[in-house]
């Protein structure tokens, strides 16, 4: 059984060094410094990045699973890269991610094994058009953050991970999560609650409602910090159940469960997170260039291992962007803010930002991914 399995990880570890020449001319990396001379090495960042007037620097954030719309991608074709990007995907996937993200069907493009490296291309392709339209904007940025797949773009982005690598990675993940997904019903759950409202302690009752009914080591906790009294929370379906049905007693303003196949970001998604531990030894990892924060405590990424390890548990663990967002964005009193650009499909990072902090989500702009008629 050892052997197979060594087999197995020395044939994908060759498929991704295959992939990895397809994607060097692509420029969703950081672009060089005119200063460097070729062929030199560059400079740690610290060295090369003097302190800024924050007015004259860039932000980027990436959105994650949820954010996919069919068309999405129709508004970035005539951009440098961007058929090339697709081109690339669809050697890896093995299916037609373009015509997927265009055409759909819809319920195909929902599906975790294939939104996410939907995401994932998509939001990259925006950073061509970005950089087409706007240069100036990726040369002077300073700060990346992604929510859940959307860190995998900004890492590569920062220069951290190869696009083809980093891709192969998001299709493993994808699908390790989908089967994860299909052993319990469960799901997510978004919760829009009050000043006084205490999430952990409802969450504490619908996994004693779920005990109740016979469950097994019930599973219900928050998934996602968003913003303040907006939550994700996520579990057993029965304790999502518990959660719409007691809402107006524990004091939450509103419930929408959403269109996701499984409780991400909690204990039921342990059993993907070897596959994608595994994966993640195999491509090839680099500090990034700028600073990319991590889902998992709202802090920088430090190195190599720091990333991968995680990259590993942002799987079970909730994603805190709203303590991301107060860390990208503490400020000096009277400090400026920097520009911010959400790339890739919907605006839901930008809505986020404008919840967590009105002044700095007045330098926000959004990157279209579909041409202007649609």
């Amino acid at each position: 059984m050892l052997a197979s399995k060594a087999v197995s990880m020395a044939a994908s570890r060759r498929k991704v060094r295959s992939l990895v020449s397809l994607s060097r001319r692509l420029s969703t990396n950081l672009p060089d410094t005119p200063d460097t001379p070729p062929g030199s090495q560059p400079p740690v960042a610290q060295e090369r990045r003097p302190k800024k007037d924050p007015n004259g620097c860039s932000v980027l954030l990436f959105p994650g699973q949820g954010s996919q719309f069919v068309g999405m991608g129709r508004g970035l074709l005539k951009y440098p890269n961007v058929k090339e990007m697709f081109s690339v995907a669809q050697k890896i996937l093995g299916y037609d991610l373009l015509s997927l993200c265009l055409e759909g069907p819809e319920e195909d493009l929902q599906k975790t094994v294939h939104c996410q490296p939907a995401v994932f291309v998509t939001s990259l392709a925006a950073v061509e058009r970005l950089h087409y339209e706007n240069p100036k904007a990726i040369e002077t940025c300073v700060a990346a953050a992604g929510f859940s797949v959307g860190e995998f773009a900004a890492l590569v982005f920062s220069g951290a991970m190869n696009f083809a690598e980093a891709l192969y990675a998001v299709k493993v993940r994808a699908e390790a999560m989908q089967k994860a997904s299909e052993l319990v019903p469960s799901g997510m759950l978004s919760v829009i609650g009050k000043p006084q409202a205490q999430y952990k302690y409802a969450c504490l009752q619908a996994k004693e409602h779920c005990k109740s009914l016979g469950v097994q080591e019930p599973v219900c906790s928050v998934a996602n910090y968003l913003f303040p009294d907006g939550r994700v929370i996520a579990g057993h379906q029965q304790a999502l159940d518990f959660l719409q049905q007691n809402s107006r007693r524990l004091q939450f303003i509103r419930t929408k469960p959403l269109p996701v196949s499984g409780a991400f970001h909690t204990e039921l998604m342990a059993s993907a997170t070897e596959q994608l531990r595994d994966v993640l030894r195999q491509v090839e990892v680099r500090r990034p260039e700028i600073s990319v924060y991590s889902n998992v405590d709202g802090k920088r990424y430090m190195s190599e291992s720091h990333m991968r390890r995680q990259l590993v548990k942002q799987l079970v663990l909730p994603v805190k962007w709203e303590q991301t967002l107060h860390e990208i964005y503490e400020r000096m009193q009277g400090e400026r803010f920097p520009h911010t650009y959400e790339v890739g499909p919907g605006r839901q990072l930008g809505a986020t930002l404008q919840k967590c902090n009105r002044k700095a989500f007045q330098m926000y702009a959004h990157v279209e991914v579909t041409t202007h008629e649609e």
